[in-house]
């Protein structure tokens, strides 16, 4: 039997392997979906019924917090705190402030304070003033309980609920230092009831030292009555939520146990539940059962019809694996039959849906153009057969060898876990350890290799092909000798990149980038007093590019030290022509590793005859982040020249106090991102307010940057920023527009740029 008559045995055999299959498969397909169908709807029904239960349980947990919320208004006082303090109690106060106050307005049941060493001395039940002690007594074993809680903290056996009002507390540990406020809140059966019983201590808000020893406590007791239920039912859209001392017997209805939070069983909650899951049971489950047997009887049909065109197909395709499928030079298989072979694993893989994964790997043989240069295409063509060897010989023997031709070889194999990849390309790396042997001479030889890997980079062969080789250009492109994975940012880097790197060259070198200019203006007069240098690039056929993307293209190819070089030079030139202004200029992390910086603001101060006070370098905190010896000692040189350092973005990133400590600025620069919208976000204006405290104590001036409406301009003024940069002002504008600008912030009648009137006729009055 021939190879390829045995094929077309084995075809049609898998064929009716196949068909048993796909039979077998309907059946079970069938079953499976009428089963999942009914799981669906029965699910969906249950997880509405855990959801409809979790979103009660979640409004009594803010039900508690409300409360604590409520007790807050009054206890976090200094007058509250001033009160329950005094020797004589003013209980026509306490019962103003406190019993009548949370009785009419927030609906407290009871209210209890007491004094720091937990004596009951003020007590209102039902909106009337009662004997503290007695009131207190009658439910001391569960509010003994709150006391300790509060006291002392939670030792884990009651529920906690006032998670989100102790979340929300956070800004007072902030502002004070430490968080002197005591809180418990749970639900707990009272008189034989549920209810909310909150307890939270009597402290200041503004003056600490009012509080002496131990806080006074207030204790409130809410009924969680019919009415509290409604209430929560309707917050959540469930109508008849209510409690009941036992479950309801009416089809329908839920009953869910309503648990205090020692665990004792409080009653029962009942609602009638949302069913979405009704239509799939009712409906859809009957329509599928009719579809699968309708489909069953077709398929059947179709897989008579198509065991017969397929025995056709089968003998057809014995024929027509003729075609040469191998390499001629080193007898491997060549891209075609590649192709195919990665096809079959990728199709494998979908078919299955398991975890394993297709793994491809292009191999280029680095510098093999040299030895067909200096060794001839003969020599070449035994290192490429001397090289396939090599590479079968540390293969293993599922792994799919081809040559593609040239120097290039691609590898195809299926891992069962991700490490698949590192552990071939380790394999492959291996194979050029040893020198090669070419006609007597020993020849080292290394390789660039490119990988890929199905599902995670594509599910066909152009795509795996096309991320594999643009992985080996990027090893290549980074020093070869080396095997790189493909990433998704690969592709637009590889295209990109290599473009906006050469035209960025030339432009550096032709000296076509631009500055613009940004002014700094001050709080004080309203006038410019400095402008920011910023990099700007007109490239003559993609038109202005970012410097976001151009800047890291520039790290990642070495041109930081000759752009850096390029901007410092710019900006003193023009730095010159405004001797009343101070020009703040960008330093990069690069420029402190790669440049004698020193050195370089020498020359320019010499050369341009610009006065180093008038300049301030901004630096990062990647900058400080680095802390060598190297960056600390340049900082200090520039600043023994004359100059002013500016830290910038201050906020962002890492911030940290140590870099204030370890070193002095002449400036900070506020982010935009604690400006924009700093009239909206109180929590932003605490962080500015205290950065300006703090700046202006340690003898910094401090910049507002992104500042883009009259509201932000105002409020930054206002908590004493120094100086105001943003395009309320102004945008980067060329340094030719410099002087016509200055002059009209100079005239007390000219509103900054790109305002609307009203501002503008705000501003001058």
């Amino acid at each position: 039997m021939t190879p390829a008559s045995a094929r077309t045995v084995h075809y049609k055999n898998d064929l009716q392997r196949l068909t048993i299959f796909i039979g077998a498969a309907l059946l079970l397909f069938g079953a499976l979906l009428i089963g999942i169908v009914a799981y669906a709807g029965w699910s969906t029904n249950r997880a509405a019924i855990v959801r409809e239960r979790q979103l009660v349980e979640n409004a009594l947990d803010q039900s508690v917090s409300h409360v604590l919320d409520e007790q807050k208004a009054i206890c976090w006082w200094d007058d509250a705190v001033a009160q329950v303090q005094r020797p004589r109690l003013d209980v026509a106060w306490l019962e103003t402030n406190f019993g009548i106050y949370f009785h009419e307005t927030y609906g407290h049941d009871e209210v209890i304070i007491l004094d720091s060493r937990n004596r009951p001395i003020y007590a209102n039940v039902g909106g009337s003033l009662t004997n503290a002690a007695s009131a207190y007594n009658r439910h001391r074993a569960v509010f003994d309980e709150l006391v300790t809680e509060a006291r002392h903290g939670a030792d884990g056996h009651l529920r906690n609920r006032e998670a989100t009002f102790s979340e929300s507390q956070g800004n007072y540990s902030s502002l004070l230092g430490a968080s002197f406020g005591r809180w418990a809140g749970h639900i707990m059966r009272v008189n034989g009831e549920p209810a909310v019983v909150a307890m939270l201590s009597i402290v200041p808000n503004l003056d600490p030292h009012l509080l002496h020893g131990d806080p006074h406590m207030l204790l409130s007791v809410v009924k969680i009555d019919h009415a509290f239920v409604a209430d929560v039912g309707r917050s959540l859209l469930i109508s008849d939520l209510a409690v009941s001392s036992s479950p309801s017997q009416s089809s329908g209805v839920i009953s869910e146990p309503f648990h205090a939070d020692d665990g004792t069983v409080l009653g029962y909650l009942t609602w009638t539940p949302r069913q979405p899951g009704n239509p799939l049971l009712m409906f859809i489950l009957p329509m599928v059962g009719l579809g699968v047997i309708g489909a069953g009887i077709l398929t059947w049909a179709m897989i008579f019809r198509l065991k017969k065109a397929s025995d056709e197909l089968a003998g057809r395709e014995a024929l027509s694996r003729h075609q040469a499928l191998h390499d001629a030079l080193s007898g491997l298989p060549n891209r075609h039959n590649f192709v195919e072979r990665l096809q079959e694993l990728l199709d494998g893989v979908v078919q299955t849906r398991n975890n394993d994964r297709v793994v491809v790997a292009y191999v280029d043989v680095d510098r093999f153009k040299d030895i067909n240069d200096t060794m001839g295409h003969q020599a070449g063509d035994a290192l490429i057969m001397a090289v396939a060897t090599r590479l079968q010989r540390v293969l293993a023997p599922s792994d799919f060898l081809a040559r593609f031709g040239g120097d290039e070889f691609a590898v195809v194999c299926r891992a069962a876990h991700i490490d698949a990849g590192q552990a071939l390309a380790d394999r492959l790396r291996g194979a050029f350890v040893e020198p090669f042997d070419v006609y007597g001479q020993h020849v080292r030889m290394t390789a660039s290799i490119g990988l890929a890997m199905a599902p995670e980079h594509g599910l066909s062969p152009q795509e795996l092909m096309r991320q594999a080789d643009i992985a080996l250009y990027q090893g290549k492109n980074h020093g070869r000798d080396r095997a790189m994975f493909f990433s998704a940012e690969m592709a637009a880097v590889v295209e990109q990149r290599r473009e906006v790197e050469i035209d960025l060259h030339a432009a550096i070198e032709a000296k076509s980038l631009m500055l613009f200019y940004q002014p700094l203006v001050s709080c004080s007069n309203g006038r410019i007093t400095g402008v920011e240098a910023l990099l700007r690039w007109k490239h003559p056929t993609k038109g202005d590019i970012a410097p976001s993307i151009f800047v890291p293209i520039a790290e990642e190819a070495g041109l930081m030290p000759a752009l850096g070089a390029f901007v410092l030079e710019r900006a003193f030139q023009e730095a010159a022509r405004w001797p009343s202004l101070e020009v703040a200029i960008n330093l990069s992390p690069v420029q402190f590793r790669h440049v004698d910086l020193v050195e370089l603001l020498e020359q320019l101060v010499a050369r341009h005859e610009v006065d180093p006070h008038r300049i301030v370098l901004e630096v990062t905190e990647g900058v400080m982040m680095e802390s060598t010896d190297r960056n600390r000692q340049t900082l200090e040189a520039i600043r023994a020249l004359g100059f002013k350092i500016a830290l910038d973005d201050f906020g962002t990133g890492y911030s940290s106090l140590r870099y204030l400590c370890d070193f002095r600025f002449d400036k900070i620069k506020i982010d935009r991102a604690f400006v924009t919208g700093i009239h909206e976000r109180k929590r932003s204006m605490t962080i500015i307010q205290s950065v300006v405290t703090l700046g202006r104590g340690l003898g910094m001036d401090i910049v507002a940057e992104g500042v883009e409406t009259e509201a932000e301009a105002s409020i930054m003024r206002l908590v004493g920023v120094t100086e105001l940069q943003g395009f309320y002002f102004s945008q980067a504008v060329p340094a030719d527009e410099i002087e016509d600008l200055a002059a009209s912030f100079g005239r007390q009648d000219v509103a900054p740029a790109h305002q609307p009137a009203a501002s503008r006729a705000q501003r001058r009055s």
